[in-house]
């Protein structure tokens, strides 16, 4: 029978600014899998931390469950997302129809340890395993996004999407887009048949902030090899006050969030099937925060 104990840890060092929250499967099926999310990322909220499909596609149940994984002989976390049902999995938040997503996420009422804000270091780690076979879409698949809340918050800033290419062979791509009036960069593109069927674990560190840095590294959890690796000493990492060509005005973020799961476009249905990825080994560490002001 399935332990619903919450599994989330919190660190708290000599230097009371370094904090680390940590979420963990803690047995297999569904229930009490949201709870065991939201009270490490949202706790207080109904299952806020979970964005999921569940009531267009209620004869299938929650979304997201445990599942024993052999290869790293624990329970793990698997997102799913169908195209088979009708209609299928649509975007739950906003009434959009073109895309779905299962996700999990930090947000406003997350505590304070778990934003992103302007003079912090964060660090998100996490395990994945996508499956043998995945058909990415030609628009967008993200896996994993960086988001910003208020301002110019429409785009995600960084993003790791798996993108379906001409020449059939398939790519996950780091993505980043400084703002709204700027271009999409990709600045890492790896062929996805290396992340098929096998775990890897990432590892990704923000310095917050109009002058911030970012770091990402992706190796696999069996022998440690790295697949993807990019770091950029000064980019901008959240967005600040600015005026768009069309006058529209756009105050700065707040503060910045992480997202993870499966987001993708419905735009290429016919050429998807029904997916479902793992995820294990979340955590979430504020390095160093903002001074204290007396």
């Amino acid at each position: 029978m399935k332990n619903i104990t919450y599994g989330i840890a919190l660190i708290v060092t000599s230097f009371t600014t370094n904090a680390q929250v940590t979420l963990n499967a803690d047995g297999p099926g569904e229930i009490g899998t949201y709870e065991l999310i939201t009270n490490a990322f949202a706790p207080g909220t109904k299952n806020g931390a979970v964005e999921a499909p569940d009531a267009i596609h209620p004869s299938f149940g929650r979304h997201i469950t445990e599942v024993f994984d052999k290869d790293l002989n624990k329970n793990v976390f698997e997102f799913y997302a169908h195209v088979t049902n009708s209609p299928p999995d649509n975007e739950p938040v906003k009434g959009k129809t073109d895309r779905q997503r299962v996700e999990i996420k930090t947000y406003g009422p997350s505590p304070e340890n778990l934003k992103g804000n302007t003079g912090e270091t964060v660090q998100y780690k996490w395990c994945f395993k996508i499956p043998v076979g995945f058909k990415p879409t030609t628009s967008f698949t993200h896996i994993h996004q960086i988001k910003a809340v208020d301002g110019d918050d429409n785009l995600p800033i960084f993003t790791l999407t798996l993108r379906k290419m001409s020449d059939g062979v398939d790519k996950l791509e780091l993505i980043y887009v400084k703002d709204k009036a700027s271009k999409m960069n990709k600045y890492q593109s790896v062929n996805m048949s290396l992340f098929e069927g096998t775990w890897v674990e990432a590892t990704e560190t923000i310095k917050v902030g109009v002058q911030g840095s970012y770091a990402i590294n992706i190796k696999k959890v069996s022998d440690g090899k790295t697949l993807m690796d990019y770091s950029n000493p000064t980019i901008q990492t959240i967005r600040s006050a600015y005026t768009s060509k069309t006058g529209k005005v756009y105050t700065s973020n707040a503060f910045i969030r992480p997202k993870w799961g499966i987001y993708r476009s419905l735009k290429d249905i016919a050429n998807m099937r029904d997916e479902a990825i793992r995820f294990s080994d979340f955590s979430i560490t504020e390095i160093n925060s903002l001074p204290t002001v007396n």
